[in-house]
C-alpha cells in the first residue's frame, strides 16, 4: 500500500509540475495586426480609418474580460491598442516585433485566468498563431486590417481557433 501511495504521489508531482504549454496558461488569447497606416514608413502612424478601426477594436473587446495587452515596439501597434488600454485601465507591454520568443514566452508566463491581446503585424501573427499550436494556417494580406483572432486553448490537445472581423 505504501508503493502505491509513492507512486501516486509522484505521478501527481510529475503532473501538476510539468511546464504548460505556450498557450495552455490562459483562458484566452486575442490576436490583431494593427490597423490601418497612414503611409509605408517604417514607424507610420494610423490613417483615419485605423484610428476608427482602433476604436472599433475597443469597443469589441472592452467588456471581454483582457488583463494583459502586448504590442510591438511601433507606433502603429501601440496606437492600434490605445483607446482598448485607456478604457480597461491595462497598461500594455512593449515587445520587439522580431523576437517572437519574447513574446511567446510573456504569454506563456501569464496566469491561468488571463485574457490576454497581442497587437502584431501582418507577419507577426501568423508566426505568432504557430508558436500557439494553432493548426490552421493562417494569411494575412497587405489590406486585411480587420481579423480578430481568438486563440482558446484546451487541456487536451491543440486550441481551438475562431476568426472573426471587427
Amino acid at each position: 500500500m505504501t508503493v502505491v501511495i509513492r507512486v501516486a504521489a509522484l505521478l501527481f508531482l510529475v503532473a501538476f509540475a510539468a511546464p504548460p504549454s505556450l498557450a495552455s496558461a490562459q483562458e484566452a488569447i486575442y490576436v490583431v495586426r494593427h490597423a490601418e497606416r497612414a503611409d509605408q514608413s517604417a514607424d507610420s502612424a494610423l490613417s483615419t480609418d485605423g484610428i476608427g478601426r482602433s476604436y472599433k477594436l475597443r469597443e469589441a473587446l472592452r467588456d471581454a474580460g483582457i488583463t494583459g495587452i502586448f504590442t510591438s515596439e511601433l507606433r502603429r501597434t501601440i496606437d492600434t491598442a490605445a483607446p482598448l488600454a485607456s478604457a480597461i485601465q491595462v497598461t500594455p507591454r512593449r515587445v520587439a516585433a522580431a523576437d517572437g520568443d519574447a513574446l511567446a514566452a510573456a504569454i506563456a508566463a501569464s496566469g491561468s485566468s488571463d485574457r490576454i491581446l497581442v497587437v502584431g503585424h501582418s507577419n507577426t501573427v501568423p508566426a505568432l498563431l504557430r508558436a500557439l499550436h494553432v493548426d490552421a494556417a493562417v494569411a494575412i494580406g497587405d489590406n486585411d486590417y480587420d481579423n480578430l483572432f481568438i486563440v482558446i486553448p484546451r487541456k487536451e490537445g491543440r486550441p481551438v481557433l475562431l476568426r472573426l472581423k471587427y
